[in-house]
């Protein structure tokens, strides 16, 4: 018997500890072998007491006990055997082999390797270490052997043990314990892609993987393992292959599966092949040489390390190492490349820095590198080294089939499994995926075993992850096993470790556990349940250390989910936070994902209500627990489907979703995402589009998928058949042929709501069009088909067009880049016409010329249904232009006529729907256009012509009956022509729209264009921007109404101004001349000013931004003071640059003079209080910043006064808000005449007056008599002497944000308060003393004649209520109270309302954002049936609940004369709307209706909109906030025309998507009040923008547009800008967020300002 271990031998007897439990697990399936083994190195006598032992696993225990006993040298011959015996888990053969002290082959068993010197790979595949070579020849081939050599079989034996065949003996016994992602290995699919623009990565984010270019770019063609080191290179030059893909594809399998090959001797040309895993670099923290990487790394010559070295270096050509796991590595890759002469081999260096120049050949230079990775962005400097770029597909359908014939080959029912799969789509699509299809074996094994007559598996990922994990839980608990619960129960402690362990190692960036990193009971389990591999970790030179990793990274993913949903210490914010897309594109930047590609799709899988009671059970807690949990995720996922997302993105949340078989999540999820299904350059798989149909089926809305240079598999085009949903499907990439033709043919049938199908830009011939039009013609519902840029022949082309006219719904036809000369177009429309239902025909890119065009217009007229012509880049001439111009008045049915001939030729036709006549005609005439009387368009774009053209142009169009608009844009038209042009207005009789856009535009020319106002009386808007741009927007009659002028950023200087004022001279009827941002300088304004007394009539003269100075100001000022005709002047001088002054007909007696930031000196400001002397008609004077200080401010309060009136007097600078509340009273009375208005608002810095002269002397006397009867104790007598003389007849005081010092208190409530004439009083925002604010509520008894109370923002609480309540007693004329954000609560408001049952005259409450709830909203409801004449209340912002809410819903009913109802942010849900709804009939004299935020859903937002309709005196509907639902917002745009004098609407936040659009645009349009619009933060796309945009020509009196944070993306916005030129009332359309490309916002903001893409 041989000795036991000795103390040296520790290492050895640890390795066996660790081999230990999978070991007894292995061998209890063969316990012959073990035994009849065990005979060779166990005495006898010591086996004989085995007999009595019947259970396998104590018996494998015992046995290895005994082997161990027997000492080092029977161990390592019995581990020899056993890896020579059985193929056995990767993990376990290298604990074994360490174990057995072979790390470093001996010399011995090296010798007896049967090679040659010369030859690097011996040749066949023999397995065994022991051959039958004589002692003689062993040491002849050893003297022949030179060291190199000698390590090269060190490598092929080493590379054989760790990733080479084994024997098929034992394989039953042993595949019943392989643990999942380790079955037998079956060849995947790879695809090369082109590296051509690789290096376009790093300049233009694409949504494609792993830093590939473009699709279109790529060649996607399959290629074997081999062909991926076939490709040349230069001699010395190193070639890098990337190969990447999706987890599960078997990558890593891959790898071994190369290394096993080249041991087998089946890649010849390389000596040398390496392996390294990028999950154990990490664990290096030092740096490492080459040298030191190669061999301590992988594995160490036994001699002469530099010798081997030195050959290594001189054979480079002819090495291959490998990288496994690019994505895995957790360190920063981003590094510099070395020098150009390259490092020093011996030079240590980073792992990342080492890579890099093994990559870029500064180290090891004309090596192959093999790169693997998943999914995600490549290194700078990987980017240009690639040389070899393929992905890994996994599976197609006959590898699946072969894999699982060898997962089931020992079993009788291996046919049925195979045809489970293939009958199961989902199924099918999941086992593409290696590791997934692994799963699915194992589970259906498992199912098919225990349950043959009914097998049902599970549906998702997740789902198949637990099951597979409950099942190698029951496998190891064999008979015994019981029901989930046993069996989770059994090793719960070492399983919530384990989950423990893998979000630990995610969060760490750790894939590799040393064994003090894991829990004993925790590592036992997993090794015994195959969770956790082992291995050798090698982090220097010395021993290797034994290291853990889950045997899958997904896996790990998977417990680590389950980790979160389980576990106790994981809070809902904290789950919140951990949930997130993972993108297909990962930024540079991007660290937190780097290891988590399932992990958002585990979480989501998890939340499904099939998984509850697994997660229960393991949780130990209640359902409501679990649930909570579940729905952190299930609200994050709809929350995700209102962002912005990428293509890749949308396909992340599609598969979430598909996790979590949520038919609700699903349906909402599908609602928000039906305008983002555009998919661009990426590639697409079967699960992909599994996951993608299930979300569009579940929603209730028809979608439009459109790829776009997309790799689509053609297995997905058979899962896609089942979208129900999908109405518009469009493909466009060159991959397409007849094959992917053919394939989407079997699927149309399916798609029984498709209306629209392209596929263009592909390579389909004739024979591919003919199936998929054959298969077209049998979907009935079809009308439109593009098969436009693919290569079909021109003889081909009437074979493909007489299936078209098979098609009955057939709508739509494109035949562009067909090749078509004029010669075709004979056969062509004898074709056409038997396509009778054609409503748009495309024929663009062809060779048809003006011939062609001629010939085409002669068969129009036989097109009876055609609506749009496109004849883009055609090759027509100018003659063409005035052809199809003829043609707006020889074919009365054309609607538009669009044409360019710049570098892109565009010609595209628009048509009226011709109706059918009836009476004496002839059967089948048409009548004259249904739609004529709305007008014709006439575009001619990017066309240079002269002034003849011009000419001629112009006097045909003339002709033209119902022309309505011309756009002549971009054509260079020089000033005589625009001459000609204008000189034809008044012929063009009904025109309402002249456009001239991008056309440079001079001073002169602009002017010529103003003076349009009087060559053509129709004319009623001038436009003029930014030298380019211009609209003239005319009307119906002659002088209907006054004209605007608009001229800004023209480059207008002083020599233009008497020019211009010649033209406005001649024209009554002016509204408005806007000469902003032009260079007319202080001399410009000057001459405009002694022109503008000959300007007749009123109107506004804007000169904003025109480099005005104080000077400019002062003259003015001065001509302000001394002219008649000027009533109203507004300056400032910030960067605003405002100068607007307002002219007025006749002897107008307002005078209003507004000054801002004009940064006034005092030499300034003595000039201006000199001329405000001379200003005795002055009603408002303004100043705001302008550098006015408390002394100047006297000076002007002496200066301003008037003989007869009021005269307002505002000053707003900063020491307003730094004096005191007495300090500024007395500076009020220094004015001349009696202060009716007290304004104090410190916020704005604002002290305004009101004073009205003359002074009532009388009035004065007899108020300051009654005040010093009971008043004598005041202090400062004369101060306040003074204070009664000038407030005798004051009538509004309002103080805001002020701070009442006790003798400000005491003179507001004993002198201010009791005057007789206070109508109106307001205190908000302020800091009173708790005494002072007591002493102020008292005071207010004496507040008689007051009206008006507001007390708003003053922290009023329930406890000051009944003081004031008897403050309100003696206030028998008041008539709005404000309250409003305070902390008033029910008992505050049951006393008020108490109090306001009897006072009658009261109009407006306002008790808005205080904490009133239903006891307090209650009483007041009943307080409001007495309140017949309140016409406005705001309760806002309070907390009832749907309860007190309909009570007083109940109430308003009887408030028949309430004007403006605001109820929002109070939470009262859909019953309180349907009660309201119920009320609104009663109140016909509705105005305001504010019902933000309050909780509604469909239910309440669908009868309040029903019942709005009532209330036709409705200006202003505020909804926002709600989730109405499109049936509310579509019964809400039915009920808009009632709404005549509808002003503002607000539906921000409602959830409103392009479905709604069309209908909202609708309603919108039959509202003539409507002046803004909101529609923020919903889900618009360029559907609703477009909607939109076609409505607003009909909006005359809209002002305001907000889209703002929606996904309105470049069409839509180019849209928008497009029709925004036909509205010259608008002033903006409000886009901020909506995912607009920044060039096109600037573009389009540059071509109209009013279109706003900032904050604001």
């Amino acid at each position: 018997m041989q000795p036991p271990f000795q103390d040296d031998d520790l290492d050895l007897r640890a390795a066996v500890a660790r081999a230990r439990p999978q070991l007894v697990e292995f061998l209890s399936h063969c316990p012959d072998w073990l035994l009849m083994t065990s005979q060779h190195f166990v005495p006898e006598a010591a086996l004989s007491s085995l007999g009595g032992i019947t259970d396998h696993k104590e018996k494998a225990s015992v046995l290895l006990d005994l082997l161990e006993e027997a000492g080092p040298a029977a161990w390592k011959h019995f581990a020899q055997s056993i890896c020579m015996e059985y193929d056995l888990p990767l993990d376990l053969e290298i604990l074994l082999m360490s174990s057995a002290g072979e790390g470093n082959f001996s010399q011995t068993e090296e010798a007896s390797t049967d090679t040659r010197a010369q030859s690097s790979v011996p040749k066949g595949s023999a397995r065994r270490r022991h051959c039958s070579s004589s002692g003689g020849d062993k040491d002849a081939k050893q003297q022949r052997l030179d060291s190199s050599a000698k390590y090269r079989h060190l490598l092929v034996d080493s590379i054989r043990q760790r990733y080479g065949s084994r024997r098929e003996a034992g394989a039953e016994a042993q595949e019943q314990t392989q643990p999942p992602f380790n079955q037998a290995f079956v060849n995947v699919v790879i695809r090369q892609r082109k590296v051509s623009r690789l290096k376009e990565r790093t300049e233009k984010p694409r949504e494609d993987v792993a830093g590939a270019p473009e699709p279109e770019e790529c060649a996607d063609t399959a290629m074997k393992v081999s062909d991926l080191f076939c490709s040349e290179a230069p001699s010395g030059t190193t070639k890098v292959v990337f190969l990447f893909g999706k987890p599960g594809t078997g990558k890593t399998r891959l790898m071994h599966r190369i290394c096993q090959k080249w041991a087998e001797g089946v890649l010849p040309h390389f000596l040398f092949t390496f392996l390294f895993e990028f999950r154990q670099l990490n664990l290096l923290k030092r740096k490492l040489t080459l040298k030191e990487l190669l061999f301590d790394m992988f594995l160490q010559p036994e001699d002469s390390p530099d010798a081997v070295f030195q050959d290594l270096l001189e054979n480079a050509q002819q090495t291959l190492i490998i990288f496994d796991g690019l994505d895995e590595f957790a360190a920063n890759m981003d590094v510099s490349l070395s020098s150009k002469r390259g490092p020093a081999v011996t030079s240590p260096m980073s792992i990342a820095q080492l890579f890099a120049d093994l990559c870029h050949g500064k180290l090891l230079p004309g090596c192959t590198v093999l790169v693997t990775s998943r999914p995600k962005r490549l290194p700078d400097f990987l980017l240009y080294a690639v040389g070899v770029l393929a992905e890994i597909w996994g599976f197609d359908h006959k590898k699946v089939e072969e894999y699982i014939s060898h997962y089931f080959r020992q079993h009788s029912f291996r046919e049925r499994a195979i045809a489970h799969v293939k009958n199961n789509t989902k199924l099918l699509s999941m086992c593409f995926i290696p590791a997934l299809c692994n799963i699915v074996c194992i589970c259906l094994e498992y199912l098919l075993l225990k349950h043959p007559m009914s097998v049902e598996l599970p549906q998702t990922m997740t789902q198949f992850y637990i099951k597979m994990f409950l099942i190698f839980l029951n496998k190891q608990q064999g008979d015994c096993a019981g029901d989930e619960e046993t069996q989770l129960n059994c090793n719960k402690k070492a399983i919530l470790g384990l989950f423990d362990l893998a979000l630990r190692g995610l969060e760490e960036k750790k894939l590799v556990f040393y064994v003090d990193d894991i829990p004993e009971d925790v590592k036992e389990f997993a090794s015994l349940h195959g969770l956790l591999t082992l291995f050798e970790v090698k982090t220097s030179g010395t021993c290797p250390e034994v290291g853990y990793a889950f045997v899958h990274l997904s896996l790990q993913e998977f417990f680590a989910a389950l980790c979160l949903m389980v576990s106790r210490r994981v809070d809902k914010n904290y789950l919140k936070k951990k949930f997130f897309l993972k993108s297909k594109w990962t930024l540079k930047n991007e660290t937190k994902t780097e290891f988590m590609e399932n992990f958002h799709i585990f979480l989501s899988g998890l939340s499904s209500k099939e998984c509850r009671t697994f997660l229960m059970l393991l949780a130990e807690q209640g359902e409501a627990w679990v649930q909570e949990k579940q729905d952190v995720i299930l609200q994050s996922l709809k929350k995700l489907a209102a962002t912005h997302l990428t293509g890749p993105k949308v396909l992340e949340l599609c598969h979430c979703t598909f996790e979590t078989q949520n038919l609700e999540v699903a349906q909402h999820i599908g609602s928000l995402l039906n305008f983002k299904y555009e998919f661009k350059n990426f590639r697409l798989t079967t699960l992909d589009m599994s996951a993608l149909v299930f979300v569009i089926n579940s929603g209730q809305d028809l979608t439009c998928l459109d790829f776009a240079g997309c790799l689509v598999d053609l297995d997905c085009l058979e899962v896609l058949a089942g979208c129900k949903n999908v109405e518009h499907l469009s493909f466009r990439s060159r991959r397409c042929g007849d094959d992917f033709a053919a394939a989407l043919s079997k699927g149309l049938r399916g798609m029984g709501s498709l209306r629209k199908l392209e596929l263009t830009g592909g390579s389909i011939t004739a024979e591919g069009m003919t199936n998929l039009v054959q298969s077209a013609s049998h979907c009935l519902q079809l009308e439109e088909i593009n098969l436009q840029s693919n290569r079909i022949r021109d003889p081909e082309v009437k074979r493909v067009m007489d299936l078209f006219s098979r098609m009955e719904k057939l709508k739509k036809v494109e035949l562009t880049d067909c090749n078509f000369q004029a010669s075709d177009l004979k056969n062509l429309c004898a074709v056409l016409k038997e396509c009778g239902r054609i409503s748009e025909l495309d024929l663009s890119r062809n060779y048809l010329g003006d011939e062609g065009l001629l010939q085409l217009f002669q068969c129009l007229p036989k097109l009876k249904m055609l609506r749009s012509l496109k004849f883009n880049n055609n090759q027509i001439s100018l003659n063409s232009v005035f052809f199809l111009a003829q043609s707006l008045s020889t074919l009365q049915h054309i609607k538009t006529v669009s044409l360019s001939l710049g570098r892109t030729q565009v010609v595209h036709l628009t048509f009226w729907e011709r109706v059918r006549s009836t009476g004496r005609r002839r059967s089948g005439s048409l009548a004259h256009p249904k739609q004529e009387a709305k007008g014709r368009c006439f575009c001619l774009r990017d066309c240079r012509v002269g002034p003849e053209d011009v000419t001629r142009l112009c006097q045909i169009l003339a002709q033209c009956p119902q022309l309505t608009e011309i756009d002549l844009s971009g054509n260079s038209l020089c000033v005589q022509s625009i001459e000609r042009l204008l000189s034809f207005l008044p012929s063009l009789c009904h025109l309402t729209l002249l456009s001239i856009r991008k056309n440079p535009l001079s001073p002169h020319c602009a002017v010529l264009l103003l003076n349009s106002i009087n060559l053509c009386e129709r004319v009623r808007v001038v436009e003029v921007w930014s030298s380019e741009n211009a609209f003239l927007h005319l009307g119906a009659s002659m002088r209907s109404q006054r004209t605007s002028c608009r001229l800004t950023g023209c480059a207008l200087g002083e020599g233009q101004v008497e020019e211009l004022c010649n033209v406005l001279e001649q024209h009554g009827w002016l509204a408005e001349v806007d000469l902003s941002r032009n260079q007319l300088g202080d001399e410009g304004l000057r001459c405009l000013l002694d022109h503008l007394h000959r300007v007749p009539g009123t109107c506004s003269l804007n000169l904003s931004h025109n480099g005005i100075s104080q000077d400019g100001v002062l003259h003015l000022i001065n001509a302000f003071v001394t002219s008649g005709n000027t009533t109203e002047v507004q300056v400032s001088l910030c960067s605003k640059a405002t100068l607007i002054i307002k002219l007025t007909r006749g002897d107008d007696p307002k005078k209003i003079l507004r000054l801002a930031e004009c940064n006034f000196q005092p030499e300034h400001l003595e000039k201006l209080f000199s001329l405000l002397e001379k200003c005795t008609g002055l009603t408002e004077y303004t100043s705001s910043n302008n550098n006015v200080t408390v002394q100047a401010a006297e000076r002007l309060l002496h200066s301003l006064s008037k003989d007869l009136g009021l005269l307002k007097i505002s000053i707003e600078e900063p020491w307003v808000c730094k004096e005191r509340v007495m300090n500024l009273l007395e500076l009020a009375v220094q004015v001349s005449g009696n202060i009716t208005e007290i304004t104090i608002c410190k916020d704005k810095t604002l002290f305004q007056l009101v004073i009205s002269f003359p002074n009532c002397l009388e009035k004065v006397e007899s108020v300051v008599s009654r005040l010093s009867l009971y008043k004598p104790e005041i202090k400062n007598s004369s101060f306040c002497q003074r204070l009664c003389e000038k407030c005798a007849q004051l009538q509004e005081l309002r103080w805001s944000h002020v701070e009442l010092h006790e003798d400000e208190a005491e003179m507001l409530v004993r002198i201010l308060l009791p005057l007789p004439e206070l109508k109106m009083f307001g205190l908000t925002s302020s800091s009173v003393t708790p005494t002072g604010i007591d002493y102020l509520i008292s005071g207010l008894q004496s507040c008689q004649a007051i009206e008006e109370l507001n007390l708003e923002y003053m922290k009023l609480s329930s406890a000051t209520i009944p003081e004031l309540v008897l403050g309100l007693c003696e206030m028998p004329s008041l008539k709005s109270l404000s309250l409003n954000h305070n902390s008033i609560g029910n008992d505050g408001c049951s006393r008020l309302a108490e109090t306001l049952r009897n006072m009658h005259n009261m109009e407006e409450i306002n008790l808005s954002h205080n904490k009133i709830g239903d006891p307090g909203l209650i009483n007041l409801a009943a307080a409001l049936l007495e309140m017949q004449n309140l016409k406005k209340i705001d309760l806002s912002g309070n907390c009832p609940s749907p309860a007190g809410g309909e009570k007083l819903m109940e109430a308003l009913a009887h408030c028949k004369h309430v004007k403006e109802l605001l109820l929002s942010r109070n939470g009262f849900g859909d019953r309180t709307a349907v009660t309201l709804a119920l009320c609104l009939p009663h109140m016909t004299k509705l105005k305001i209706l504010h019902f933000q935020n309050n909780n509604i859903g469909q239910a309440g937002g669908l009868e309040l909109a029903r019942a709005l309709v009532v209330c036709g005196l409705l200006e202003e509907i505020s909804l926002a906030e709600n989730h109405l639902g499109e049936q509310s917002i579509h019964a809400l745009s039915e009920g808009l025309p009632c709404f005549k004098h509808l002003q503002k609407i607000d539906l921000k936040f409602c959830g409103i998507t392009d479905a709604a659009s069309r209908s909202l645009s609708l309603g919108f349009r039959q509202c003539p009040s409507m002046e803004e619009i909101i529609l923020s933060w919903n889900a618009l796309g360029d559907g609703g923008a477009r909607e939109l945009a076609t409505a607003l020509p009909e909006m005359a009196k809209l002002k305001v547009l907000d889209l703002e944070k929606n996904r309105i993306g470049a069409c839509g916005a180019k849209k928008l800008a497009e029709k925004l030129a036909k509205c010259p009332e608008i002033q903006f359309i409000r886009l901020w967020d909506n995912p607009v490309p920044k060039g096109l916002t600037e573009s389009l903001t540059r071509q109209d300002s009013r279109l706003c893409f900032s904050f604001n």
